[in-house]
């Protein structure tokens, strides 16, 4: 049976209103409605207000600011926390995740600059990789960071299909760039990403509770793609991303 990986998931309240996933509990019972087996989740307290003291939170056990694995709960192995990290001295060092988020604009920091380098160059000796918003980084810092650092695994979310252009541009120069499906609802968007740079480059995410959850899961069952392929995106590439055994079913 197909495992389905959302790698691109806020937990808790958000600015705009009330959602099902403002806690762990909420976020499970949308993963079983929509049958996804797992979800990479940022805390919406690291991504809209002070990803330091979430991060410290999280670096001490607390479930409040960012530990989306409650101690306790069942269904804890089905939420991978996803730290949001800040570079420099004011920042929340490098962590020791497999799977980070990087918000430039959002947190008034350099992506290609010295301090975001240096952050970027740590989460890749780890072995691990970046989650990073369209629209948090110009495209040519994008490409600085994959330049300087092309070992690491970088997953472009929330693109769009006005963003198709500068994507393949990114693409084309970095194959360590990939993309997740959130917001790639343009017609058969994902099976050309797929077709042309390979399945093994497109991940499955849905963005929510901001964007829609519904609308990806129900185009990932109608991708017009081998099984194989779907299988890759559909959870795959997260297992691969996150360091996963096919066995395995905690972070």
């Amino acid at each position: 049976m197909r495992t389905v990986i959302d790698v691109n998931r806020i937990l808790g309240p958000i600015p705009t209103g009330e959602v099902p996933s403002a806690d762990a509990p909420g976020l499970i019972a949308e993963l079983d409605r929509l049958r996804i087996d797992r979800a990479c989740a940022v805390h919406a307290h690291a991504l809209y207000y002070d990803p330091v003291s979430a991060h410290g939170a999280s670096q001490h056990g607390a479930s409040s600011h960012g530990d989306a694995q409650p101690a306790g709960t069942a269904d804890a192995g089905r939420l991978v926390h996803v730290p949001v990290l800040v570079p420099g001295p004011l920042g929340t060092g490098a962590g020791t995740g497999r799977l980070v988020r990087l918000c430039p604009a959002e947190h008034r920091f350099a992506l290609a600059g010295p301090h975001g380098l240096a952050l970027a160059g740590e989460v890749a000796d780890r072995g691990g990789g970046v989650l990073l918003g369209w629209e948090s980084a110009p495209a040519a810092d994008v490409h600085r960071l994959a330049a300087r650092l092309p070992r690491l695994p970088i997953v472009l979310i929330n693109t769009g299909y006005r963003s198709l252009r500068e994507l393949a541009d990114l693409m084309d120069a970095h194959p360590r760039i990939g993309v997740d499906t959130a917001t790639l609802s343009g017609h058969l968007s994902v099976e050309w990403l797929a077709r042309r740079y390979g399945p093994h480059r497109v991940l499955f995410g849905t963005g929510a509770p901001v964007s829609d959850d519904a609308g990806p899961r129900f185009q990932l069952d109608l991708l017009d793609l081998p099984e194989a392929d779907v299988d890759l995106i559909a959870g795959g590439n997260a297992r691969a991303l996150l360091g996963l055994a096919d066995e395995e079913w905690t972070a």
